[in-house]
């Protein structure tokens, strides 16, 4: 054996300060150092605040206590995506998180609704939605609470202020023994097999490591411009390259749910946060000028403005190589895409999970490198392929832009899925996946994607009994959430001393 003795993470931020939490978490600091460099010259992004459910799970891993986390990150909780104007001007859809229904019998909940709904049935998809009830309510419960209940399926994640998680995992790591070191990296040192040796910051220092990794953000400084790994553009398929941001004065009331508007030349957010709302416009700039798009970003925001906005360029794409000899790139450093479905936090802590899966030793085996990037590379495309679908489904012909979207080339691999959907409702799923049926469901349904019948197996089934499910089930649900405390009620509770909202199991 040859085991790493040290580790150096170059870049801050919330890729960083993630990648130093997550391996002080697993590293004995007395066997493995681990050292971050950062420049508070360079600044970060910082746009990265909304997550998906696998953040809750993580967060749990370190040990850390969500509450705590909820308060010193100003967190709000989120139930889904709320998006408008997606399919046709003034049609609005929900992604929420967590199951829809519950399977009657031996059947998939989804293919008895749809029976019904063939059958005359008005009750909507998301009527069996917890998480959408609660949306639309305005209420807010942690359904690891209520598991027995007719919310037990719900699932959330969370709003964050992505400066403030930085400097919560920086504390976590620090008190964990990871050395940070203030500095700006001047030159980069390879070795003779092509490896990176050390790093020499301006004032003259040397930085020796003997794996690194690179969260410096779209300059991709190791794993770009010093070991020159290929980037794969998906331009061709997701039309957006600038966004333009700004933060305001939150306002009184906090809904638990993003919001996602299409506009003119591409998108915008909205993102509640206990202390501030954050705003953003994502668009393609071969459709829209950086002023046209700030003066419709400007016009939706009602409070007051905290700065100035900004532009930020990006390209959606991935490196061809995430691992290369010893040094991996995570976050916008291995690659982008847009943040439509808020999975950049998420595709960080994979590429860290799947780091400690395969970690290796100071030789770095090149069939975990091979692994790891196969599994990466699976994980963006799954995550491009879910995005392409708002996109090249939509029916609106009102601007140039949603017609280019129409006429996007769609992956082979999203194409199956549509087909084998449309087909009888069927989805192909994999083991590891993070986006499950209720997900392809909600946003094939949102986009009047609907199977041309259901399963034949399902016709065995009797019709009145899976009408009299649905029904009860929809009650059981909306009666439930009636009695919630409203999310901001949440917080509050919450900001004093831990929420003591107690619910009937």
């Amino acid at each position: 054996m040859n085991p790493i003795n040290k580790i150096v993470i170059v870049g801050g931020g919330t890729a960083g300060w993630m990648a130093a939490a997550m391996l002080a978490q697993h590293l004995k600091p007395d066997l493995c150092r681990i050292e971050l460099v950062e420049s508070a010259e360079l600044g970060t992004i910082g746009i990265g605040e909304s997550t998906v459910p696998p953040i809750v799970g993580l967060i749990r891993r370190l040990g850390i206590d969500e509450q705590e986390f909820v308060r010193e990150t100003q967190a709000t909780y989120k139930l889904g995506i709320q998006f408008k104007g997606w399919r046709q001007r003034g049609e609005r859809y929900f992604h929420p998180f967590g199951t829809i229904g519950r399977s009657i019998g031996t059947h998939d909940f989804y293919q008895c609704w749809l029976r019904a709904r063939m059958a005359g049935e008005t009750a909507a998809l998301q009527d069996f939605s917890p998480c959408n009830v609660m949306a639309e309510s305005g209420k807010f419960f942690p359904p690891g609470q209520a598991r027995s209940t007719p919310i037990g399926g719900a699932n959330y994640a969370f709003h964050v202020d992505a400066f403030l998680v930085a400097r919560y995992l920086r504390r976590y790591a620090e008190a964990r023994g990871v050395n940070r070191i203030e500095g700006l990296v001047e030159h980069v040192v390879r070795r003779p097999d092509g490896g990176v040796e050390s790093l020499l910051l301006q004032d003259g220092r040397r930085i020796d490591g003997e794996f690194f990794v690179d969260c410096t953000g779209f300059r991709a400084l190791l794993i770009g411009k010093t070991l020159e790994t290929g980037f794969e553009d998906w331009s061709h398929l997701l039309p957006c390259d600038r966004a333009v941001v700004v933060r305001t004065a939150a306002e009184e009331t906090i809904p638990p749910y993003t919001m996602a508007t299409a506009q003119k030349a591409g998108w915008s957010w909205r993102i509640p946060l206990q202390h501030r709302l954050g705003h953003g416009y994502v668009y393609a700039s071969r459709f829209s000028s950086d002023a046209e798009a700030r003066a419709c970003l400007l016009r939706q925001t009602r409070s007051p403005l905290l700065e100035e906005p900004r532009v930020i360029p990006f390209v959606s794409g991935r490196r061809k190589e995430f691992w290369r000899h010893n040094c991996v790139a995570v976050g916008l450093a291995g690659g982008f895409v847009e943040p439509l479905e808020s999975t950049a936090i998420h595709l960080i802590a994979r590429g860290l999970d799947f780091l400690l899966r395969y970690f290796p030793d100071r030789d770095c085996d090149p069939s975990l490198i091979r692994e790891y990037n196969r599994r990466m590379a699976a994980d963006y495309e799954e995550v491009r392929d879910f995005i392409v679908l708002h996109y090249c489904t939509t029916q609106r012909e009102d601007t140039a832009f949603w017609r280019w979207c129409r006429a996007i080339p769609i992956p082979d691999s999203l194409q199956e899925r549509i087909e084998l959907f449309q087909a009888h409702g069927a989805l192909r799923e994999g083991v590891d996946e993070l986006f499950r049926s209720s997900s392809w469901q909600s946003v094939f349904e949102g986009m009047g994607i609907r199977p041309r019948r259901p399963c034949p197996r399902v016709d065995h089934l009797d019709l009145g009994q899976i009408t009299q499910t649905l029904r009860l089930a929809r009650s059981a649900i909306h009666g439930m959430v009636q009695n919630l405390p409203t999310h901001d009620q949440y917080l509050r509770d919450l900001s004093r001393s831990g929420a003591q909202f107690q619910v009937a199991e």
